[in-house]
Order: C-alpha cells, then structure tokens, then sequence
C-alpha cells in the first residue's frame, strides 16, 4: 500500500519518503544526517531501505545531508542537470557520488517509477516530482514555486496525492520582520507560492479527482498550519472533507506518521 512519510517539512528543512519499510526513495535531504536518520528510525525505516535520493534543487533546506549521505553511502543521487552540476561546483556532495541526470527521463527506484517536472523558483534549475508506485498510485512532491504554470498543472493531474507549498500568509509576510528585498522575493513569481494560490490550485485538483492534499513548505515566520488550512479550506467550499477529499498539513519534524494514499 503507498504510503508517503513527511519527514520534515518547512522553511528549515524538507524530506520526503514514499515506499514502504522495505525499500523506496527519498525527495530530498534538507536536514542533518544525523536528524535524517533518526527520523527514517522513528518511522522504522533503516536508511539501507532509501534505493534513491531525488533533489529538487541546490537550496540548504533541501540538500543539508547530502554530503553526508554521499560520503558513506553508495545511494544514487537523481536531480536535473544543473542542479547536479551546482551540487558538484560547490562541493555539497561527496567525489565518489553515484549522481543521475533525471532531465526528460523516466527512472525506476525503489519500486517507483519517477519523472521530474520543471518548477519557477531561484535557483540554477527546479523541479518536482510525480511518482508512480508499485501498487499503480500516483503522487507528486510540489514545493518550492512562484506560480502554477502550465507544465506544473499538467503534471498535478491524474495524482491521488500531492505535497503542495502553501509557504505564507500573504499580510504575515507583507507585515512581518523580513527584509524588503527578501519579502520581493518570495511574492515573485519565482518565490513560493501563498496560502491563497495554493487554495485555488487544490480545487483545481480535486475538481479533477485528486483526493489526497498534503500542505507542505510552510514558513514557520510567515505562517502557521491552522492559518495554512483554513486559507485552502475557504477555497473549497463546493467539496465535503473526508467525502470528497482528505487533507492534512505536514509536520515541521514528523513523529512517525505517515499518509496512507
């Protein structure tokens, strides 16, 4: 049965497995190794059960154990191009790395088959990705965007589960403490995406049948879970919870819950 573990989940840091006990994969590592492991344990996920690592982009909140990661481990590292080649140039991985360029391909890991798609954020290169599992469920990570474009959508469709960024309340942010310059940055359309954008994205999924919401990414200045929900939940408004759709806001640092989809 798929299931996904949101591992960590916010501004600080982001992980996520989906397989079983047995073996799957990872998105990203944006945690210590030493928290990454402990995590995969409280979960009673050994790290030889990780069969991949895909990145979705060079950000330390989605790469702090990589270099770890690749020092004492012989996992293959999945990513875009440039990303890979950032990840190198500035020495975030181990020589001895086992790296995978994933651009336009189809991958099989961890009983998953995995494609990556193009998202708008600040970096050399961003992606999510949608996962196939083995018992023929469909998921995407989606964090980490300005907007929804059009490739975005197109591959939100067909999931029964996505991980979608709903980073920030949009007067938290405009009135918060964050320098201008940082507020400009994640408002643009290569910055995050808000509690509202998110909202309209996820009616957009569950009028196309998706059932399985998970809010990811939160900022833990800008925003708060229950603000979070209840920005989506007003969009949503044409759907019964728990008839129509579930949904759930994923934790800072799981206690070893995992979404069943």
């Amino acid at each position: 049965m798929a299931r996904i573990y949101p591992l960590f989940s916010s501004s600080q840091g982001n992980a996520e497995f989906i397989g079983t006990e047995k073996g799957g994969i990872l998105i990203d590592c944006g945690v210590s190794y030493k928290r990454l492991t402990a995590s995969l344990e409280r979960h009673n996920i050994p790290l030889s059960a990780v069969q991949g690592i895909f990145i979705t982009h060079e950000h330390g909140d989605h790469i702090s154990a990589l270099k770890m990661i690749t020092k004492h481990t012989n996992i293959p590292i999945y990513g875009q191009k440039y990303t890979l080649q950032s990840l190198c140039d500035r020495e975030k991985v181990s020589p001895c790395a086992n790296l995978f360029d994933i651009t336009g391909k189809t991958v099989s890991c961890g009983e998953c088959e995995i494609t990556c798609f193009d998202t708008p954020h600040d970096t050399v290169q961003s992606c999510g990705y949608r996962v196939r599992t083995n018992d023929n469920k469909i998921c995407a990570v989606c964090t980490d965007l300005g907007h929804i474009t059009e490739t975005v959508a197109e591959a939100l469709k067909d999931c029964k589960l996505v991980m979608i960024e709903a980073n920030y309340d949009v007067d938290m942010l405009v009135n918060g403490e964050y320098p201008h310059e940082l507020k400009e940055r994640i408002l643009s359309d290569n910055g995050h995406l808000s509690n509202d954008m998110c909202g309209m994205q996820v009616q957009r999924l569950i009028n196309q049948g998706t059932t399985h919401i998970l809010l990811g990414h939160l900022s833990q200045k800008n925003n708060t879970p229950q603000i979070a929900e209840s920005t989506v939940r007003s969009y949503l408004s044409d759907f019964k919870s728990g008839k129509d759709y579930l949904m759930a806001v994923a934790p800072v640092e799981s206690e070893g819950v995992a979404v069943v989809f």
